[in-house]
């Protein structure tokens, strides 16, 4: 009995990490990626061209994902129409994608209540060192606002979509 318990923890932690780590069917490189879209209530985003879906990823979002962002520390993850406007290689996650929140209807709103709208709003992967947690992450909302893939996703996703790259994120 006690082998047979032993057997069925090994199994079920193979196939947990079997599920974190297996890989998806990769784009071809020279796909055309256009636009973004995120639906926030689906957890996804979704990659078109010419405005057709041709891959999607589930997505864990802000701690506290319902809602539009409206300031610094509110660990919303924001809706509406931005950019990618830059990337970044040496993030403390597995490289991110910057999206151009605050736009200037966020700003305008935020100083009209006198506060700091935030930043630094990326599409990222997992935090450097804990990478073989895998599709695990999105178990829980866990970023401050940001989208968040696995490691091997956004190595897809920064070689498929270039910067200027309209965003849109929905509830």
């Amino acid at each position: 009995m006690k082998w047979l318990t032993l057997w069925l923890v090994c199994a079920l932690v193979a196939g947990a990490a079997a599920y974190a780590h297996w890989p998806d069917e990769p784009l071809p490189i020279e796909t055309k990626i256009d636009s973004l879209l995120v639906l926030k209530c689906e957890r996804k985003l979704v990659l078109l061209s010419a405005g057709t879906p041709v891959k999607q990823y589930r997505v864990a979002l802000g701690g506290t994902p319902v809602g539009q962002k409206t300031q610094e520390s509110d660990k919303k993850t924001p809706e509406g129409l931005y950019i990618i406007d830059y990337r970044k290689a040496d993030s403390s996650f597995r490289r991110a994608l910057h999206i151009s929140y605050p736009n200037a209807t966020d700003r305008t709103q935020a100083l009209a209540r006198g506060i700091d709208p935030g930043g630094l709003i990326m599409i990222h992967g997992i935090r450097n060192g804990v990478g073989l947690i895998g599709r695990w992450h999105r178990l829980i909302d866990w970023t401050n606002g940001c989208i968040a893939v696995t490691n091997a996703e956004i190595e897809e996703i920064w070689k498929l979509v270039p910067d200027g790259t309209p965003i849109e994120i929905r509830a």
